[in-house]
């Protein structure tokens, strides 16, 4: 009797989040689905017309395609710098270590808005850095970083780089501080330490951080739009133009859904694979 009043009452303080989670994310995802089954814009005939609009297209896939590897070539670029930095985070003294954790919160604290037109500045036609890649005498004319991919994954690296750092630091942080210690003491080298020890040690931190990344970076409409221009065509792009310039909500609700399984699959194999890599480390 106990146990049940126990379950009970479980029950009754998780029931106003169950009730939020509903009417906030539940309900509109219900409601966008339904939108998708209509023919028309008007949304008066129903069907399936819109989905087959929306797949019968080949162009939609590459728009797909592009904004899924845009995801991951975002997601390479934060680890391949965030990582490193967070080795560099775990052996500071305690008191810069709150200084270079000022540093990565800091960012989050301005609008994606400010931060997207500072790249604007700084990847320029006469921008920061073909400023200073000119001084040097790197490049001979300025190089086109602004409407490319180049520049959106540049700056969508640093924008999303809180959400690799923290996660990461947040594992890496409890991690036993003996046990390079340990390796070494057993003939590993620093390379060997960092791939048998700490890397899987730290997978729950990484995964977190990657799965965070890519879902942030995939939907970034702003800096996909202000960054990437017109030129570069991702599916928040269309949803956008589906929605406020044409006006064909339904297929807009489409190429939502499209979006957010995407997302959900790659976030799925992510989750996969990191639960694989903590199973063989633990076992």
């Amino acid at each position: 009797m106990t146990t049940l009043t126990a379950k009970l009452r479980d029950w009754q303080l998780a029931l106003p989040l169950a009730l939020a989670f509903a009417a906030l994310f539940l309900a509109p995802l219900l409601l966008l689905l339904g939108v998708t089954f209509f023919n028309d814009d008007r949304m008066t005939q129903p069907g399936l017309a819109q989905w087959a609009k929306f797949f019968g297209d080949p162009f939609n896939y590459k728009v797909i395609a592009d904004t899924l590897l845009l995801g991951v070539k975002t997601v390479a670029a934060t680890l391949i710098v965030g990582y490193p930095l967070a080795l560099v985070f775990v052996d500071l003294s305690p008191r810069w270590q709150r200084v270079l954790l000022f540093v990565i919160v800091m960012p989050l604290l301005l609008s994606v808005v400010v931060r997207t037109f500072a790249w604007i500045v700084v990847l320029g036609h006469e921008g920061l850095v073909n400023t200073l890649l000119l001084r040097l005498g790197v490049i001979t004319e300025p190089l086109k970083l602004l409407q490319t991919e180049l520049g959106l994954v540049i700056s969508l690296t640093q924008i999303e780089m809180p959400l690799m750092l923290l996660p990461l630091i947040s594992v890496m942080s409890r991690l036993e501080p003996n046990l390079r210690d340990a390796a070494a003491a057993l003939g590993a080298s620093r390379w060997r330490t960092l791939f048998t020890v700490i890397l899987p040690l730290s997978m729950p931190g990484l995964v977190a951080g990657c799965l965070l990344v890519f879902a942030s970076s995939t939907t970034a409409f702003i800096s996909q739009t202000v960054i990437g221009g017109v030129r570069l065509i991702y599916l928040p792009l269309v949803i956008w133009q589906q929605s406020l310039v044409v006006f064909n909500w339904p297929l807009a609700a489409v190429a939502s859904m499209a979006l957010l399984v995407s997302i959900l699959t790659v976030i799925a194999a992510l989750s996969w694979l990191g639960r694989r890599a903590s199973g063989a480390v633990h076992g």
